[in-house]
């Protein structure tokens, strides 16, 4: 069919009429050093502090440092390709990781891309890594409880739903023992999982996705690794990423653990960071604003009310209160709490379980040294049953130690005493478990009804 010159004519003014141009307004700056995964950029005039920047080659940055003729950025992922004089462009995005049903049961990288060979992620969406954490009226108390089915945390440091209970201990105590056996308790319970793996080896990763494998308790789980090979921007934010994963179900009324291990190599890499950046130094090095970067990730982990969950999901779940359980690891030097970083996880959690070497050394594990371990909340969340029998086994520990002390001097000790000795060993025996072998409720009731009537005393 042939056109005529007026129709063609007409079709392409339509055309010019529905015609429109989208101009997309980026602000663009210009690399002046790049040291360390570290860069400084000239020109970006309008940049936000945390904001996504763009480089070459999808190479995505933070801005960090905003000066008053350039921006100090880090880089997130490899910069060896990055060299002065490079594009920069804002992003106008705070960043972001992909959240959803979709991350269980893979391992992923700070920032929520793939690192397991499984393929893409079907995730529900992206959510920014750094969120204001819930306020006090849109809070519920925590009343229900976190089983770890370990013995000596149940019955005499319980943990509850939407508490915060750091795991604190020298290195090769046990710490990540007791999150991992604390995520295989969690299988068939609804509670879904997040373990953030900071500054650790590969090998080490690899073995707790097998454990977690072998287990079943990978289906409910997601890993963030940032491992020690990676940049210290990623294993900065690593926390933060997983944090945004464990809010997603949270926020829609379910409930969500997350194991930080561990906090004292991401307040590390941030000291490494804050250094390259030519911020000033504190305490131990550490820059003036390390307490704010843990407790405003620790604060995120909540128990919120019905009302939170309805407004955060748009009215879809009505009547479900939603919680995120933190479980954050930290490692200390030779015993030493009154460091810097141990001191202020400590006044920002809800009590702490301690574990001790001497203890480890001993062959009782969990290395869980009962006297400085507490709970502030958890006891308001305990099973009613383990609540009542965990009492009796609590007191027979505390009458054991204080006698322990004084019968290495004392030769000949009276019935009652040699009896309260021989108790307190008892109950010392009955704590150790098996790693990877988590109790049931019914079975921990059991054992601890045994020791408190006396059926193990023959």
């Amino acid at each position: 069919m042939a056109l005529k010159a007026s129709e063609i004519s007409e079709l392409l003014k339509e055309r010019i009429r529905n015609f429109e141009s989208a101009a997309e307004a980026r602000d663009v700056g210009t690399v002046i050093a790049v040291t360390d995964g570290i860069t400084r950029i000239h020109g970006l005039n309008e940049a936000q502090f945390g904001e996504m920047l763009e480089f070459p080659q999808d190479t995505f940055g933070l801005a960090l440092n905003l000066e008053q003729d350039s921006v100090g950025a880090v880089v997130l992922g490899d910069y060896k390709h990055i060299s002065e004089g490079d594009t920069v462009k804002t992003t106008g995005r705070i960043l972001e990781v992909p959240v959803g049903e979709g991350l269980l049961g893979r391992v992923v990288d700070s920032l929520g891309r793939p690192i397991d060979g499984k393929g893409a992620i079907d995730a529900a969406g992206s959510s920014p890594i750094e969120k204001v954490a819930p306020g006090v009226i849109t809070r519920k108390s925590v009343d229900q409880p976190v089983q770890t089915g370990l013995k000596s945390i149940d019955a005499m440091v319980p943990i509850g739903r939407g508490q915060r209970e750091l795991i604190i201990g020298d290195r090769q105590t046990g710490k990540t023992a007791v999150a991992v056996d604390t995520i295989i308790n969690q299988k068939g319970t609804g509670v879904k999982c997040i373990y953030v793996a900071i500054g650790q080896k590969n090998s080490s990763i690899a073995n707790v996705v097998r454990k977690l494998e072998e287990h079943g308790a990978m289906e409910h789980t997601i890993i963030v690794a940032a491992a020690a090979a990676e940049s210290a921007a990623m294993q900065y934010i690593a926390p933060y990423s997983g944090c945004a994963m464990g809010e997603y179900f949270r926020d829609k009324g379910e409930d969500a653990l997350i194991i930080y291990d561990d906090l004292t190599k991401q307040a590390w890499a941030y000291r490494q960071v804050s250094l390259l950046l030519r911020r000033p130094p504190g305490r131990e090095a550490y820059p003036g604003d390390v307490f704010y970067l843990h407790s405003r990730l620790l604060e995120r982990a909540a128990r919120v009310n019905e009302e939170y969950v309805e407004k955060a999901t748009n009215g879809r779940v009505k009547g479900k209160t939603g919680s995120l359980t933190a479980l954050p690891i930290i490692e200390t030097q030779a015993g030493d709490v009154s460091a810097f970083v141990p001191t202020n996880v400590i006044s920002i959690t809800d009590g702490q379980i301690f574990l001790e070497t001497d203890l480890f050394n001993a062959g009782i594990r969990p290395a869980i040294n009962a006297g400085l371990s507490v709970s502030r909340v958890g006891g308001a969340a305990q099973t009613k049953i383990i609540k009542k029998l965990g009492g009796g086994v609590r007191l027979a520990l505390a009458q054991y130690r204080e006698l322990a002390a004084f019968a290495q001097f004392a030769s000949d000790l009276d019935e009652a005493t040699r009896k309260q000795l021989e108790r307190g060993q008892r109950v010392t025996e009955l704590m150790k478990q098996k790693q990877y072998a988590p109790l049931s409720v019914g079975l921990m009731a059991l054992s601890l009804y045994a020791v408190n009537e006396g059926y193990l005393d023959d």
